[in-house]
């Protein structure tokens, strides 16, 4: 099966979009007595508190990276400005434009990056938001809930839910490039969500959002439901080297 990792497109002038998908018969948080509707009742009402706690304490920690041939995300690293990403987003570039959840911009440089294992690492001066918090992928199990965080299309801060649909798939890129041990989840990822967040319900960073399937019989349309993201471990192990010595 090919699958497919870019390409990604900005749209210009677009809101800021926080978009929560939650599961059927849930409803949305707050004061019902207000609003009308069914009251969320016991449970369902503190995992909705939960998801948007996630987002909320996530959301500033994933910017919007982006070169002269188009965008993708990244994830705040450490509190060095190191921001972590995909390698396929930043290609041949030295220098990028940084856009963080508040809106801001900044210039940042190329640390390094990993092509053969899709992952790059980029630095912005100054003050950085707080870094992620990174969840130890080899415990990540089937069926576990996910959020992938990132700027599909340009709409920065975008969130789609999902849970684990797999774990340890190998995959092909299509350039040369395959990689093992990657994560499979339903989570929506889109064009532009590529190194942005794959976290769990505690808002760790479980893997990067990378690659979505093709479906042949589709045309090579979009395969709904089926993405790819490189894991934590690898993530950091793999960025940890980029940031020490360059390679």
């Amino acid at each position: 099966m090919p699958f497919l990792h870019g390409p990604w497109r900005s749209l210009a002038a677009v809101p800021i979009l926080v978009i929560v998908a939650v599961f059927g018969g849930w409803g949305s948080g707050g004061d019902s007595s207000t609003r009308g509707g069914v009251p969320l009742a016991g449970g369902a009402a503190a995992v909705q508190r939960q998801f948007t706690r996630v987002v909320a304490d996530v959301s500033p920690k994933v910017v919007q990276v982006q070169t002269r041939n188009g965008l993708g995300s990244g994830i705040v690293y450490d509190d060095k400005g190191d921001i972590v990403t995909n390698a396929h987003v930043t290609g041949k570039a030295k220098r990028f434009l940084v856009t963080l959840a508040s809106g801001e911009h900044r210039t940042a440089t190329l640390v390094g990056a990993d092509p053969a294992n899709d992952i790059a690492v980029v630095r912005i001066p100054g003050d950085s938001p707080a870094p992620a918090a990174f969840a130890e992928s080899s415990s990540v199990q089937p069926g576990e809930i996910v959020f992938a965080i990132g700027n599909p299309l340009g709409l920065q801060s975008s969130v789609t839910q999902g849970i684990v649909s797999s774990i340890n798939r190998k995959v092909s890129e299509g350039n040369g490039v395959a990689l093992s041990n990657v994560l499979q989840t339903s989570a929506e990822i889109n064009p532009g969500n590529s190194g942005g967040a794959l976290v769990d319900l505690t808002g760790r960073v479980v893997g990067i959002p990378t690659l979505a399937a093709l479906d042949p019989e589709l045309g090579d349309a979009q395969a709904d439901g089926i993405g790819f993201a490189i894991p934590s471990n690898k993530l950091r192990q793999v960025a940890n080297l980029l940031i020490s010595d360059g390679t």
